[in-house]
């Protein structure tokens, strides 16, 4: 399945696709409000105001899989915000695990790690790296989004400035 056509929701509850961000270097994070990597969404959104204007961004999505997940989109949104300064995309709360997993999750979790494992998502804050050609970079929960892996790829990927 191409991943620019998977039907995706906003937070606010507007339909869209990946295909919004076609040609950037998105990294799609599940995140979760009450969780001890929660401290995350600060690098995450520093990552967002370095590279946002160069053709990068994060995409946040919420998920209760683990229950560390505020209950609704409204709440998740006003946190997010008020506690992080969160200004990067996010999206419904979704399922990354399981048959009911969302379809954007289905995809990304056929990515290997730097371990190469692929399967199902271990924890909140896992983060999926897609290059603008479709490549899937994973790392799991424990990598920092500042990690120089990351920062590498990302710079890599990044549009050639004219």
């Amino acid at each position: 399945m191409e991943l620019d056509t998977i039907a995706l929701t906003t937070i606010r509850g507007e339909a869209t696709t990946l295909a919004e961000y076609a040609g950037k270097v998105k990294l799609v994070v599940n995140v979760a409000s009450r969780c001890g990597l929660t401290p995350q969404y600060e690098k995450l959104e520093q990552l967002q105001r370095t590279y946002g204007d160069r053709g990068f961004t994060v995409l946040g999505f919420p998920s209760n899989q683990f229950l560390q997940e505020l209950r609704s989109e409204e709440a998740i949104e006003e946190y997010c915000s008020a506690t992080w300064g969160v200004t990067f995309p996010m999206f419904e709360k979704v399922r990354v695990n399981g048959r009911r997993r969302h379809p954007l999750y289905a995809e990304l979790t056929k990515a290997e790690d730097p371990q190469g494992k692929a399967g199902k998502v271990a924890w909140n804050f896992e983060k999926f790296l897609v290059s603008p050609d479709g490549t899937v970079h994973r790392f799991r929960s424990s990598t920092e989004p500042d990690d120089p892996q990351i920062v590498a790829l990302i710079e890599a990927s990044l549009p050639v400035a004219r």
